[in-house]
């Protein structure tokens, strides 16, 4: 079956980016193409304007882009002072607009520019790294309520869903053993304990490439909604927890300010408190799976494996850690 993960990203020229922001929006911009994982982005300048234009993958579902659209008012509503990007309706005051080449469809939708510096670019220091999770607990409390059917999906980045791991795993070659570990972990100590995990629509993409830090070094703004599903809560900060683990050599100090910062902004329960860890396990072992796999098919997109040699680094050193030993520190931590 095709989807957005096994079909080539489009490949339009700057050119004809450029050309097709004067038609459709009615100015000129100089475009610069921009690193993506499944879509084209490219950063667009008009004198001192900035904006990004994102032209989804030929089999992205139009819904799943209204979903964005849909959420980024919401927050907007909610919560103003966090900075996400806002949409701009082409001439036709349509959100989202579409263009052709050779015998595909894409969608492409035109946003402000967000800005600050990113998190990958600054030390993670644990002040820095508490305020983050403090950071995405005001996200969690800005998209309380919204719902989207486009988010009731079954999507390759969503923690609870193993399917993807379990049918892909054969890429993962003589280092399968590793994922069937944490896999087997997740069975045994989550799903006994499911039900008592709340679920929602979450942004479940909050890693240091899409956070930004203003110039008082603080997270103030987040980019890059594709990767929303509704699932657990506390997926949130430890989809978060998971690039920062994955990035330190001891990582337990580092992610416990993560989940402490977010559970003071928007308190978790126990049993999500003790399912962090299982969950941030998890995640890397869809980063590994999804880059074995997707590599294969798309050897020039170095995008796809940008965290995969770290993620194996910190699944490696787990495989040989008492989980439920990490899963009461952090609790305990959390709630200290």
């Amino acid at each position: 079956m095709m989807t957005v993960f096994n079909t080539p990203q489009p490949n339009f020229s700057i050119g004809m980016v450029e050309r097709f922001i004067d038609a459709q929006y009615g100015f000129s911009v100089k475009a610069k193409a921009l690193t993506s994982e499944r879509d084209q982005n490219f950063l667009c300048t008009q004198e001192k304007n900035n904006y990004i234009l994102k032209i989804s993958n030929p089999y992205e579902d139009k819904t799943i882009l209204e979903m964005q659209n849909s959420c980024i008012q919401y927050i907007s509503g909610r919560d103003p002072s966090i900075s996400i990007p806002s949409i701009i309706p082409g001439l036709n005051d349509e959100p989202i607009q579409s263009i052709q080449k050779e015998n595909d469809t894409f969608f492409v939708r035109l946003l402000n520019y967000v800005p600050g510096q990113f998190l990958k670019d600054i030390h993670h220091q644990h002040n820095l790294l508490y305020k983050l999770g403090i950071f995405l607990g005001r996200l969690t409390n800005a998209m309380d309520g919204f719902d989207h059917a486009a988010a009731h999906r079954k999507f390759e980045w969503n923690i609870e869903n193993l399917d993807f791991i379990i049918d892909h795993n054969h890429f993962l070659e003589s280092k399968i053993e590793i994922v069937k570990h944490f896999t087997e972990q997740y069975v045994d100590n989550i799903l006994p304990v499911s039900s008592g995990l709340r679920k929602a629509v979450i942004h479940n993409d909050g890693n240091d490439h899409n956070v930004l830090v203003n110039n008082l070094g603080k997270p103030s703004g987040i980019i890059d909604f594709g990767d929303m599903v509704y699932t657990y809560v506390v997926c949130e900060p430890a989809v978060c927890m998971a690039y920062v683990a994955a990035e330190n050599r001891e990582p337990l100090d580092l992610i416990s300010q993560v989940l402490k910062g977010f559970h003071n902004e928007h308190p978790l329960v126990e049993e999500e408190l003790l399912a962090a860890i299982y969950l941030v396990c998890m995640r890397l072992c869809i980063t590994v799976t999804m880059a074995a796999y997707r590599k294969q098919l798309f050897p020039q997109n170095k995008y796809i494996s940008v965290t995969e040699n770290q993620a194996w680094v910190f699944l490696e050193k787990m495989k040989n850690q008492d989980l439920k030993d990490w899963s009461k520190r952090l609790a305990e931590y959390a709630q200290s």
